[in-house]
Protein backbone atom coordinates (compact mmCIF):
# COMPACT_ATOMS: atom_id res chain seq x y z
CA UNK A 1 0.00 0.00 0.00
CA UNK A 2 1.36 3.16 -1.08
CA UNK A 3 2.85 5.74 1.90
CA UNK A 4 0.17 8.62 2.58
CA UNK A 5 2.33 11.06 2.31
CA UNK A 6 3.36 10.04 -0.92
CA UNK A 7 -0.15 9.83 -2.34
CA UNK A 8 -0.64 13.07 -0.66
CA UNK A 9 2.65 14.10 -2.56
CA UNK A 10 2.04 12.77 -5.92
CA UNK A 11 -1.82 14.14 -6.20
CA UNK A 12 -1.08 18.00 -5.03
CA UNK A 13 -1.66 19.09 -8.21
CA UNK A 14 -4.87 17.34 -8.54
CA UNK A 15 -6.34 18.50 -5.32
CA UNK A 16 -5.97 21.52 -5.99
CA UNK A 17 -7.58 21.63 -9.44
CA UNK A 18 -10.38 20.07 -8.18
CA UNK A 19 -11.00 21.81 -5.56
CA UNK A 20 -10.91 24.75 -8.38
CA UNK A 21 -13.28 23.33 -10.47
CA UNK A 22 -15.88 22.02 -7.63
CA UNK A 23 -15.57 25.96 -6.53
CA UNK A 24 -16.64 27.00 -10.23
CA UNK A 25 -19.88 24.53 -10.26
CA UNK A 26 -23.04 26.14 -8.33
CA UNK A 27 -25.05 23.67 -5.79
CA UNK A 28 -27.55 25.83 -3.94
CA UNK A 29 -29.27 23.10 -1.97
CA UNK A 30 -31.69 21.25 -3.83
CA UNK A 31 -29.56 21.93 -7.04
CA UNK A 32 -26.47 19.89 -6.95
CA UNK A 33 -27.19 18.08 -10.00
CA UNK A 34 -24.05 19.52 -11.58
CA UNK A 35 -21.64 18.95 -8.42
CA UNK A 36 -23.28 15.03 -8.25
CA UNK A 37 -22.72 15.03 -12.03
CA UNK A 38 -19.05 15.73 -11.14
CA UNK A 39 -17.75 14.10 -8.73
CA UNK A 40 -19.39 10.68 -10.41
CA UNK A 41 -17.35 11.41 -13.42
CA UNK A 42 -14.64 12.32 -11.19
CA UNK A 43 -15.25 9.10 -9.14
CA UNK A 44 -15.16 7.25 -12.63
CA UNK A 45 -11.61 8.47 -14.32
CA UNK A 46 -10.33 7.61 -10.87
CA UNK A 47 -11.17 3.97 -11.43
CA UNK A 48 -14.83 3.57 -9.65
CA UNK A 49 -16.44 1.15 -11.67
CA UNK A 50 -19.79 1.04 -9.45
CA UNK A 51 -20.56 4.92 -8.65
CA UNK A 52 -23.88 6.21 -9.22
CA UNK A 53 -26.30 9.25 -8.57
CA UNK A 54 -29.30 8.45 -6.16
CA UNK A 55 -32.62 10.27 -6.46
CA UNK A 56 -31.94 12.59 -3.63
CA UNK A 57 -28.41 14.19 -5.95
CA UNK A 58 -25.90 12.42 -3.80
CA UNK A 59 -22.96 10.65 -5.36
CA UNK A 60 -22.30 7.08 -4.04
CA UNK A 61 -19.25 4.96 -4.04
CA UNK A 62 -19.69 1.46 -2.89
CA UNK A 63 -17.08 -0.49 -1.91
CA UNK A 64 -17.67 -4.28 -0.92
CA UNK A 65 -20.68 -3.21 0.99
CA UNK A 66 -22.62 -6.07 -1.30
CA UNK A 67 -24.73 -8.06 2.06
CA UNK A 68 -22.91 -6.47 4.88
CA UNK A 69 -24.30 -4.72 7.26
CA UNK A 70 -21.33 -3.14 9.19
CA UNK A 71 -20.68 -0.60 6.35
CA UNK A 72 -19.02 2.64 7.07
CA UNK A 73 -20.13 5.93 5.89
CA UNK A 74 -18.05 8.84 4.47
CA UNK A 75 -19.45 11.58 3.36
CA UNK A 76 -19.27 15.69 2.19
CA UNK A 77 -21.56 17.47 1.14
CA UNK A 78 -21.49 18.99 -2.48
CA UNK A 79 -24.58 21.83 -1.57
CA UNK A 80 -23.43 25.39 -0.24
CA UNK A 81 -25.12 28.06 1.35
CA UNK A 82 -25.44 30.66 -1.14
CA UNK A 83 -28.55 30.74 -3.81
CA UNK A 84 -26.16 31.83 -6.49
CA UNK A 85 -26.62 30.10 -9.81
CA UNK A 86 -23.95 31.62 -11.44
CA UNK A 87 -20.14 30.87 -10.31
CA UNK A 88 -18.48 32.74 -7.76
CA UNK A 89 -15.45 34.56 -7.79
CA UNK A 90 -12.56 32.59 -6.83
CA UNK A 91 -8.74 33.37 -5.75
CA UNK A 92 -5.68 31.76 -4.85
CA UNK A 93 -2.45 34.02 -3.83
CA UNK A 94 -0.51 31.00 -3.11
CA UNK A 95 -0.86 31.26 0.71
CA UNK A 96 -4.78 32.30 0.99
CA UNK A 97 -7.98 30.98 -1.27
CA UNK A 98 -10.85 32.38 -1.21
CA UNK A 99 -14.63 31.55 -2.75
CA UNK A 100 -17.92 31.94 -1.09
CA UNK A 101 -18.67 28.20 -0.25
CA UNK A 102 -14.87 26.93 -0.59
CA UNK A 103 -14.28 25.89 2.84
CA UNK A 104 -17.55 25.00 3.71
CA UNK A 105 -17.82 22.27 2.44
CA UNK A 106 -15.98 22.46 -1.12
CA UNK A 107 -12.10 21.66 0.35
CA UNK A 108 -13.93 18.45 2.56
CA UNK A 109 -15.43 17.68 -0.31
CA UNK A 110 -12.37 17.16 -2.58
CA UNK A 111 -10.55 15.47 0.43
CA UNK A 112 -13.36 13.23 0.58
CA UNK A 113 -12.87 12.66 -3.41
CA UNK A 114 -9.31 12.28 -3.02
CA UNK A 115 -9.79 10.05 -0.28
CA UNK A 116 -11.71 7.53 -2.53
CA UNK A 117 -9.20 7.63 -5.27
CA UNK A 118 -6.75 6.68 -2.20
CA UNK A 119 -9.12 3.72 -1.38
CA UNK A 120 -9.49 2.56 -5.67
CA UNK A 121 -5.98 2.98 -6.03
CA UNK A 122 -4.43 0.49 -3.64
CA UNK A 123 -7.67 -1.80 -3.55
CA UNK A 124 -8.34 -1.34 -0.10
CA UNK A 125 -11.78 -3.33 0.75
CA UNK A 126 -12.43 -3.29 4.17
CA UNK A 127 -14.44 -6.17 5.76
CA UNK A 128 -17.20 -4.20 6.34
CA UNK A 129 -17.40 -1.94 3.42
CA UNK A 130 -17.03 1.12 3.17
CA UNK A 131 -19.37 3.95 1.11
CA UNK A 132 -18.08 6.95 0.16
CA UNK A 133 -21.11 9.96 -0.67
CA UNK A 134 -20.83 13.53 -1.86
CA UNK A 135 -24.01 13.89 -0.27
CA UNK A 136 -26.46 16.76 -1.00
CA UNK A 137 -28.71 18.96 0.86
CA UNK A 138 -26.90 19.45 4.20
CA UNK A 139 -27.18 23.28 4.25
CA UNK A 140 -30.43 25.53 5.27
CA UNK A 141 -33.92 24.28 3.96
CA UNK A 142 -31.91 21.36 2.12
CA UNK A 143 -33.03 19.52 5.84
CA UNK A 144 -30.61 16.74 5.47
CA UNK A 145 -32.03 15.07 2.49
CA UNK A 146 -29.23 13.50 1.09
CA UNK A 147 -28.66 12.02 4.69
CA UNK A 148 -31.56 10.90 5.17
CA UNK A 149 -31.87 9.17 2.01
CA UNK A 150 -28.47 7.05 2.20
CA UNK A 151 -30.42 5.54 5.81
CA UNK A 152 -33.44 5.06 3.61
CA UNK A 153 -31.53 2.68 1.31
CA UNK A 154 -29.05 0.94 3.56
CA UNK A 155 -31.79 1.00 6.32
CA UNK A 156 -29.82 -1.49 9.23
CA UNK A 157 -26.60 -2.09 7.33
CA UNK A 158 -25.07 1.16 8.34
CA UNK A 159 -22.51 0.43 11.55
CA UNK A 160 -20.48 3.59 11.80
CA UNK A 161 -21.00 7.52 9.86
CA UNK A 162 -18.37 10.25 9.63
CA UNK A 163 -18.82 13.73 7.65
CA UNK A 164 -16.34 15.97 6.83
CA UNK A 165 -16.95 18.60 7.67
CA UNK A 166 -15.45 21.57 9.51
CA UNK A 167 -11.81 22.78 10.29
CA UNK A 168 -8.89 20.86 11.48
CA UNK A 169 -8.27 20.20 15.05
CA UNK A 170 -11.91 20.33 16.15
CA UNK A 171 -14.13 17.27 16.43
CA UNK A 172 -18.42 17.37 16.64
CA UNK A 173 -18.89 14.76 19.04
CA UNK A 174 -22.89 15.73 19.91
CA UNK A 175 -25.64 16.94 17.87
CA UNK A 176 -27.99 19.76 18.12
CA UNK A 177 -31.40 19.37 17.08
CA UNK A 178 -33.47 22.25 15.16
CA UNK A 179 -37.07 23.35 13.92
CA UNK A 180 -37.52 25.90 10.93
CA UNK A 181 -40.58 27.52 9.75
CA UNK A 182 -41.75 29.63 7.25
CA UNK A 183 -44.43 32.41 8.57
CA UNK A 184 -46.82 34.42 6.74
CA UNK A 185 -49.36 36.90 7.71
CA UNK A 186 -51.95 37.91 5.70
CA UNK A 187 -54.87 40.51 5.93
CA UNK A 188 -57.07 42.61 3.78
CA UNK A 189 -54.71 45.35 3.77
CA UNK A 190 -55.24 49.00 2.08
CA UNK A 191 -54.20 52.55 1.07
CA UNK A 192 -52.46 53.76 3.77
CA UNK A 193 -54.80 57.08 4.31
CA UNK A 194 -57.94 55.47 3.07
CA UNK A 195 -58.24 52.27 4.87
CA UNK A 196 -55.98 53.82 7.70
CA UNK A 197 -56.55 51.52 10.49
CA UNK A 198 -57.05 48.52 8.77
CA UNK A 199 -54.26 45.23 10.38
CA UNK A 200 -51.08 45.42 8.89
CA UNK A 201 -49.45 41.97 7.71
CA UNK A 202 -45.66 43.25 9.10
CA UNK A 203 -47.29 44.36 12.39
CA UNK A 204 -48.56 41.24 12.86
CA UNK A 205 -45.16 39.71 11.78
CA UNK A 206 -43.60 41.90 14.14
CA UNK A 207 -45.28 41.24 16.93
CA UNK A 208 -44.48 37.23 16.35
CA UNK A 209 -40.32 38.48 16.20
CA UNK A 210 -40.89 40.44 19.45
CA UNK A 211 -42.41 37.55 21.10
CA UNK A 212 -39.80 35.11 19.75
CA UNK A 213 -37.38 37.27 21.30
CA UNK A 214 -38.39 37.94 24.72
CA UNK A 215 -38.43 33.98 25.16
CA UNK A 216 -36.39 32.81 28.16
CA UNK A 217 -34.26 30.06 26.70
CA UNK A 218 -34.40 26.08 28.74
CA UNK A 219 -31.11 25.21 30.00
CA UNK A 220 -30.97 21.02 30.94
CA UNK A 221 -27.72 19.94 32.30
CA UNK A 222 -25.18 22.07 30.43
CA UNK A 223 -27.55 22.24 27.41
CA UNK A 224 -27.64 25.14 24.51
CA UNK A 225 -30.75 26.55 23.20
CA UNK A 226 -30.93 29.24 21.07
CA UNK A 227 -33.63 31.05 18.61
CA UNK A 228 -32.88 33.23 15.68
CA UNK A 229 -35.35 34.97 12.92
CA UNK A 230 -33.38 35.01 9.07
CA UNK A 231 -35.57 36.32 6.98
CA UNK A 232 -38.40 39.01 6.45
CA UNK A 233 -40.07 40.17 3.93
CA UNK A 234 -43.22 41.80 2.73
CA UNK A 235 -45.34 45.09 1.66
CA UNK A 236 -46.20 46.23 -1.56
CA UNK A 237 -45.12 50.23 -1.19
CA UNK A 238 -44.92 52.71 1.34
CA UNK A 239 -47.89 53.87 1.41
CA UNK A 240 -49.67 50.21 1.14
CA UNK A 241 -51.43 48.58 4.75
CA UNK A 242 -48.99 45.55 3.84
CA UNK A 243 -51.86 42.62 2.35
CA UNK A 244 -48.70 39.76 3.73
CA UNK A 245 -45.55 39.60 5.36
CA UNK A 246 -43.24 36.21 5.56
CA UNK A 247 -40.79 35.04 7.89
CA UNK A 248 -38.06 31.97 8.29
CA UNK A 249 -36.97 31.30 11.83
CA UNK A 250 -36.28 28.44 13.87
CA UNK A 251 -34.86 27.35 17.34
CA UNK A 252 -32.05 25.06 17.61
CA UNK A 253 -30.80 22.77 20.88
CA UNK A 254 -28.50 19.87 21.74
CA UNK A 255 -31.62 19.20 24.25
CA UNK A 256 -34.34 17.12 23.36
CA UNK A 257 -36.15 18.09 26.55
CA UNK A 258 -35.64 22.11 25.41
CA UNK A 259 -36.34 21.54 22.07
CA UNK A 260 -39.38 20.24 23.33
CA UNK A 261 -39.80 23.41 25.72
CA UNK A 262 -39.51 25.36 22.46
CA UNK A 263 -41.67 23.44 20.43
CA UNK A 264 -44.19 25.06 23.07
CA UNK A 265 -43.02 28.57 23.17
CA UNK A 266 -42.64 28.86 19.50
CA UNK A 267 -46.45 27.27 19.16
CA UNK A 268 -48.17 29.48 21.74
CA UNK A 269 -46.96 32.58 19.97
CA UNK A 270 -48.41 31.38 16.62
CA UNK A 271 -51.77 31.17 18.17
CA UNK A 272 -51.21 34.01 19.97
CA UNK A 273 -50.56 36.29 17.37
CA UNK A 274 -53.52 34.59 15.04
CA UNK A 275 -56.05 35.44 17.71
CA UNK A 276 -56.09 39.11 16.41
CA UNK A 277 -58.94 39.88 14.04
CA UNK A 278 -58.47 40.04 11.00
CA UNK A 279 -54.79 38.13 10.97
CA UNK A 280 -54.24 34.97 9.07
CA UNK A 281 -51.10 33.47 10.49
CA UNK A 282 -50.00 29.82 8.21
CA UNK A 283 -47.39 28.53 9.84
CA UNK A 284 -45.80 26.01 7.83
CA UNK A 285 -42.46 23.59 9.53
CA UNK A 286 -39.85 23.65 6.39
CA UNK A 287 -36.88 21.75 8.28
CA UNK A 288 -37.08 19.61 11.35
CA UNK A 289 -33.18 18.49 12.23
CA UNK A 290 -33.53 15.71 14.96
CA UNK A 291 -31.34 15.40 18.30
CA UNK A 292 -29.27 12.84 19.65
CA UNK A 293 -31.48 9.14 20.08
CA UNK A 294 -30.10 6.38 21.85
CA UNK A 295 -26.54 5.73 20.93
CA UNK A 296 -23.52 3.52 22.15
CA UNK A 297 -21.35 6.69 23.73
CA UNK A 298 -18.61 4.52 24.00
CA UNK A 299 -18.01 3.46 20.33
CA UNK A 300 -18.64 7.54 19.66
CA UNK A 301 -15.52 8.13 22.62
CA UNK A 302 -13.93 5.33 20.67
CA UNK A 303 -14.10 6.82 17.43
CA UNK A 304 -13.29 10.24 19.16
CA UNK A 305 -9.92 8.80 20.29
CA UNK A 306 -8.80 7.83 17.10
CA UNK A 307 -9.67 11.07 15.53
CA UNK A 308 -8.14 13.22 18.00
CA UNK A 309 -5.14 11.17 17.63
CA UNK A 310 -4.90 11.28 14.06
CA UNK A 311 -5.72 15.55 13.97
CA UNK A 312 -3.46 16.17 16.76
CA UNK A 313 -0.21 14.23 14.89
CA UNK A 314 -1.26 16.06 12.09
CA UNK A 315 -1.65 19.52 13.09
CA UNK A 316 0.32 19.78 16.40
CA UNK A 317 -2.57 21.42 18.53
CA UNK A 318 -4.80 19.73 20.70
CA UNK A 319 -8.13 19.11 19.42
CA UNK A 320 -11.44 20.56 20.51
CA UNK A 321 -14.62 18.81 20.72
CA UNK A 322 -18.50 19.87 20.64
CA UNK A 323 -21.93 19.65 19.51
CA UNK A 324 -23.05 20.93 16.03
CA UNK A 325 -25.72 20.89 13.58
CA UNK A 326 -23.96 18.44 10.54
CA UNK A 327 -25.05 15.37 8.81
CA UNK A 328 -24.39 13.45 11.95
CA UNK A 329 -27.90 14.20 13.30
CA UNK A 330 -29.43 11.74 11.21
CA UNK A 331 -27.33 8.71 12.30
CA UNK A 332 -27.11 9.78 15.69
CA UNK A 333 -30.68 10.42 15.98
CA UNK A 334 -31.12 6.45 14.91
CA UNK A 335 -28.89 5.56 17.23
CA UNK A 336 -25.55 4.96 14.61
CA UNK A 337 -22.37 6.49 16.26
CA UNK A 338 -21.39 9.15 14.32
CA UNK A 339 -18.75 12.09 14.25
CA UNK A 340 -17.94 14.98 12.45
CA UNK A 341 -13.85 15.79 11.07
CA UNK A 342 -12.10 18.62 10.30
CA UNK A 343 -10.00 19.28 7.31
CA UNK A 344 -8.58 22.35 6.49
CA UNK A 345 -7.41 25.45 8.29
CA UNK A 346 -9.65 28.49 7.00
CA UNK A 347 -12.28 31.10 8.28
CA UNK A 348 -15.43 33.38 7.27
CA UNK A 349 -17.86 30.43 6.81
CA UNK A 350 -21.59 31.00 5.26
CA UNK A 351 -20.20 34.63 4.37
CA UNK A 352 -19.24 35.55 0.93
CA UNK A 353 -15.50 36.24 2.53
CA UNK A 354 -14.56 32.72 3.27
CA UNK A 355 -11.43 31.53 2.73
CA UNK A 356 -9.22 28.70 3.85
CA UNK A 357 -5.36 28.22 4.14
CA UNK A 358 -3.55 26.95 0.96
CA UNK A 359 -1.24 24.59 2.58
CA UNK A 360 -3.55 23.17 5.28
CA UNK A 361 -5.27 20.61 2.77
CA UNK A 362 -2.17 19.19 2.11
CA UNK A 363 -2.64 18.30 6.12
CA UNK A 364 -6.61 17.76 5.85
CA UNK A 365 -6.19 15.33 2.48
CA UNK A 366 -3.24 13.22 5.04
CA UNK A 367 -5.91 13.28 8.44
CA UNK A 368 -8.74 12.28 5.80
CA UNK A 369 -7.34 9.52 4.31
CA UNK A 370 -6.16 7.95 7.64
CA UNK A 371 -8.98 8.76 9.47
CA UNK A 372 -10.83 6.59 6.48
CA UNK A 373 -8.06 3.57 6.80
CA UNK A 374 -8.71 3.58 10.88
CA UNK A 375 -12.26 3.99 11.03
CA UNK A 376 -13.43 1.91 8.06
CA UNK A 377 -12.56 -1.20 9.95
CA UNK A 378 -14.31 -2.31 13.10
CA UNK A 379 -12.89 -0.53 16.39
Amino acid sequence: MENIKEYVKRNTVLMYGTLRELCAIPAPSHMEQARAAYCKAWLKKAGAKEVYVDEALNAVLPINCEGSDAITVFVAHTDTVFPDTDPMPYSDDGEIIRCPGVGDDTASLTVLLLTAKYFIEQNVRPAGGVLFVCNSCEEGLGNLKGTRQIFKDFDGRIARFVSYDSKLGHLTNRCVGSHRYEVEALTVGGHSWGAFGNPNAIAALSRVVEEIYRIDVPHVGNSRTTYNVGIIDGGTSVNTIAQSARMLCEYRSDSMECLAIMKKHFERIFSEVAAYDGVELRVTLVGERPCMGDVDLEQIARMETVCAVIQERATGKSVTCGAGSTDCNIPLSLGVPAICVGVYEGGGAHTREEWIKRDSLVTGLAAGIETALALSEEI
